[in-house]
């Protein structure tokens, strides 16, 4: 069962998505598909989410996101530039309106470009070039917190594309 942490997120993004019969994608990384998983946790869920997936390393980048989008993922992961990527290619293959990206390091320890547990990159890409991205640190070692609050930063970030001034 997924933390009301989760599924109090994905039930307003759900609402706000289907209130303007929009569509989304995820690429996550270091969440794990919590992001999909919350977004799917709501019934009705067919009306607005389109799929996701879990790109873990380069390989998987290349095999579920490269070609969708022109932008470059760069060889650097858990930064913004990855995010963003991850955002607009989720969007692409699939045809979404919004695209959630997630990259990032959960825990226990860093990563091998020197990012400490804790930190995540998210973006969301919608409609004519609309973009939000997000740094968060947690300050945490626990990966499964990590994991969670990455995914709630995510939806958070989405949530305030689809109530911000531009959307």
């Amino acid at each position: 069962m997924l933390p009301a942490d989760l599924t109090a997120p994905a039930l307003r993004v759900a609402d706000l998505l289907r209130a303007r019969g929009q569509t989304v994608a995820v690429g996550e990384s270091s969440s794990g598909g919590l992001i999909c998983a919350a977004l799917l946790s709501v019934a009705g869920a067919s009306a607005y989410y389109r799929g996701g997936t879990v790109v873990y390393d380069r390989t998987s980048i290349e095999a579920f996101l490269v070609g969708a989008t022109e932008m470059d993922p760069g060889r650097r992961g858990a930064c913004e530039h990855l995010a963003t990527f991850h955002a607009r290619s989720a969007a692409a293959k699939v045809g979404a309106d919004w695209g959630v990206g997630e990259a990032g390091a959960a825990g226990p320890s860093g990563n091998p470009y020197g990012d400490p547990a804790g930190h995540t990159w998210v973006a969301v890409a919608g409609p004519q070039g609309a973009l939000r991205t997000r740094h968060l640190l947690t300050g945490e070692e626990d990966r499964e917190r990590n994991m969670v609050a990455f995914a709630v930063a995510a939806l958070d970030e989405l949530a305030a594309a689809l109530t911000g001034p531009d959307a």
